[in-house]
């Protein structure tokens, strides 16, 4: 894999994660390219902040294929050419082909495999969080697989869970989070290495 990889984007809304990896590339501080962006939902505004950056864009609704709608994403990807696919906010679930796997990456809001499976994804996790009385939570990046959270493990980082947290702030404060782990895992996948048992080992 290049140290400077080709990314393609698949996002289900706002695209803050999107604008978050588009700074840190203009920035420096993650030396990488994004060739494109898939949608699955036309007014997604995460479309809105590809196209002020100058980045292709795609939509590809379950309405409107033929086939598996894996294999209609997968058709979309491909076009980009990446060298890794970027979850950013991505809300179905997408079965890995074999020249993909250990190429997809996916950040999820919690330190799994706490909160993590299916109808876990962004409140819902935060508000299980602080129902269950966990006092850390955090942010996990992992290699995506064909079921829910629970591809190896690439970077995770901890938040503490303040008593007089609502979903609103401890989500805010997990965000800042995900805005340093997911570029620290896309520079560690790029700087090659290998999956030794469930664990990535760098070269």
């Amino acid at each position: 894999m290049p140290t400077s990889p080709r990314l393609a984007v698949l996002l289900s809304g706002s695209g803050r994660t999107l604008q978050n990896l588009i700074d840190r590339i203009a920035d420096g501080q993650l030396d990488a390219s994004i060739g494109g962006v898939i949608s699955n939902t036309p007014n997604a505004y995460g479309i809105e902040r590809a196209k002020i950056a100058g980045v292709p864009t795609r939509i590809v609704t379950r309405e409107k294929v033929s086939g598996t709608y894996s294999d209609a994403v997968w058709d979309a990807i491909r076009q980009y050419k990446p060298d890794f696919v970027i979850m950013a906010g991505w809300l179905h679930l997408l079965r890995i082909p074999k020249d993909f796997q250990l190429r997809v990456l996916n950040m999820h809001p919690s330190l799994l495999p706490a909160f993590g499976g299916k109808g876990m994804y962004g409140h819902h996790v935060h508000e299980a969080v602080i129902n269950y009385g966990a006092k850390i939570s955090g942010c996990t990046v992992h290699f995506a697989d064909d079921t829910y959270d629970t591809g190896p493990i690439l970077v995770q980082h901890a938040v503490p869970v303040m008593p007089e947290d609502t979903p609103d702030t401890l989500a805010a404060r997990v965000f800042a989070a995900e805005c340093a782990a997911y570029p620290e895992a896309i520079r560690l996948v790029a700087s090659g290495g290998k999956l030794v048992g469930r664990m990535w080992v760098s070269n």
